[in-house]
This record gives C-alpha cells, structure tokens and sequence, in this order.
C-alpha cells in the first residue's frame, strides 16, 4: 500500500469500490497514478462506482501455489460498469465461482485481511447457474 493507493485497498471498509479518476478529461486512471495518461493532468482523484460488471476473462486454478490456498479458486478480470477502459483483476468468490464463465454478472464484495480490504466479486444471481 502506497500514499497513492491506499484509497483503493481503504474503501472497501465502508463497502465502496474507488477508481481514480481525471477530472479534467474523465479518463479512468487504474492502477491509480498522479498523472493522467491522456491529458496530462495532475487533477486525478478517487470516485466511487458501482461495483459491478461482466467477466471479461477467466481462470480456474486447481493448484495449490501457497502452503494452506483452498483449491480451486478462480481469477478473472472484470470490466467495470460505466468505468471505460477499466479491467479489474481479482478473485471471483462464493456460491457458483468455479462455473463462472466469460460475460457473467458480478458485484463487488470486500474481504479484510490485516487492515487491506480486498475487492472481489460474487455472481449476481441472474448468472447462477
């Protein structure tokens, strides 16, 4: 965690997915940095979205990499609703994560470990299958 991003890995304790933001040319600016990749400008700070979105790629992980890692887990990357250009990589977690499959509905949900509060998803209840 960096003074940079600490927004980010904060949020989640009052159950808010932050993304920075330039608030000159509205780019979406993630992994969070102090200079906007499109216009230049130093005007970036962290909004709040929704916290939902589609899967855009998935992988199911029937390996434990780590001594004590429940297997199988999955990882996809998200893209976020109305944060454009934004793919999201995390954990898809709870009932149904291991079917989960390219273009399903997710919703963000936080997990906390040592003060970090992790941004993972669960699948909205339309895509359960």
């Amino acid at each position: 965690m960096t003074p940079l991003n600490r927004f980010y890995w904060e949020a989640g304790r009052e159950g808010v997915l932050k993304i920075m933001q330039c608030r000159e040319c509205g780019t979406w600016i993630h992994p969070a940095a102090p200079i906007c990749p499109s216009c230049l400008s130093e005007n970036v700070a962290p909004q709040p979205v929704e916290g939902t979105g589609g899967i855009y790629s998935i992988t199911v992980n029937y390996q434990a990499w780590a001594p004590g890692l429940d297997v199988p887990y999955a990882i996809a990357r998200v893209a976020l609703d109305g944060v454009d250009g934004v793919l999201l990589t995390t954990n898809i977690v709870g009932d149904g994560a291991v079917e989960a499959a390219i273009g399903d509905r997710v919703q963000v949900c936080f997990e906390e470990q040592d003060g970090i509060w992790f941004p993972l998803f669960t699948r909205a209840q339309e895509d359960k299958r």
